[in-house]
């Protein structure tokens, strides 16, 4: 046990204590309050989109008061669905731009998008999180109607979602969620990226919120509030990409990459250094761990993960 100690702390603080972050995922920060141009700062919406139809534009995002019990900021993001020009533009929050080019919404001219040479309209991102995480509230008028999350790491391209044949190549990892109604409570979401290639070298993430996973598909007045957009790193975004051995922890409990070899013995360790549980991949996975940070070796790779 002692000698499980010492490694525990060899390890931990090799580590780097956090990733990088998306600017102004907490919501607190806004541009052009009062006017129908108000956004969050470093996110946009339809009011500064490009396209034939942008001057049809109309404002669907806002600052709110709504916050869960707890938060430690002040504001959320209202993101909310409205009838333009005779059809429902589902609200559309995002790191890129929009691309208003067609009154038909499930036109391949409408997208977001990253622009590259423009910090306002992109995110820049050279580390490897596990997954993503938000608080979120969603109200919307059918039960059956589901908003939509959408996450791409990608290389220095000008990246198009819904992806396109030119973009496909340029993915680095994805993370979607489409979710239900929340039923007037505020709820964390997470959600995993999936590290699919084929391309290698984070640059840029392009993350959207949308009332509505089907374009056009909501009803006039849906909406969902957005706070605390983190996110989350199993090695604290230091994890070289070509290693395909990985862990991580969602709200289904830990889960690893398919690369470990099947009898492998893995240790899972509190911060305060104990060893708490030990197992194979098998075994140990979909297990739930109490909130707070871990590590975990096989004596040969270490994983800092974070269960919430």
């Amino acid at each position: 046990m002692k000698k499980n100690y010492a490694s525990f702390f060899t390890i931990l603080f090799s580590l780097a204590a956090f990733g990088q972050q998306i600017d102004n995922g907490s919501m607190e920060n806004w541009d052009n309050l009062g006017s129908n141009d108000e956004e969050p700062s470093n996110w946009n919406s339809f009011m500064n989109a490009s396209g034939g139809l942008s001057l049809f534009a109309s404002k669907q995002v806002g600052q709110s008061t709504d916050i869960r019990s707890g938060a430690s900021g002040m504001y959320s993001a209202r993101v909310f669905s409205k009838s333009t020009i005779g059809i429902i533009a589902n609200g559309n929050l995002t790191l890129g731009r929009i691309n208003m080019g067609s009154s038909t919404p499930s036109s391949t001219s409408n997208y977001n998008y990253t622009v590259t040479g423009n910090s306002d309209f992109s995110q820049q991102l050279n580390s490897t999180p596990d997954s993503i995480v938000f608080w979120v509230k969603y109200n919307n008028s059918s039960s059956s109607d589901l908003a939509r999350i959408k996450a791409i790491i990608h290389d220095d391209y000008d990246y198009v979602d819904p992806m396109t044949s030119e973009s496909e190549q340029h993915v680095v990892a994805d993370a979607a969620l489409n979710f239900e109604s929340t039923n007037g409570s505020w709820v964390r979401k997470s959600v995993p990226f999936d590290y699919v290639g084929p391309s290698t070298t984070p640059e840029y993430i392009l993350v959207t919120f949308t009332t509505n996973m089907i374009p056009g598909g909501g009803s006039n007045g849906d909406e969902i509030f957005i706070d605390d957009v983190e996110l989350i790193y199993s090695t604290s975004g230091l994890a070289d990409f070509s290693n395909k051995h990985w862990v991580a922890y969602n709200e289904s409990g830990l889960f690893f990459s398919n690369n470990f070899e099947s009898d492998a013995i893995f240790q899972v360790f509190s911060m305060a250094g104990t060893l708490i549980y030990s197992g194979t991949r098998g075994q140990l996975s979909g297990m739930n761990l109490n909130q707070g940070m871990y590590l975990i070796t096989n004596n040969i790779d270490s994983f800092k993960v974070v269960a919430h």
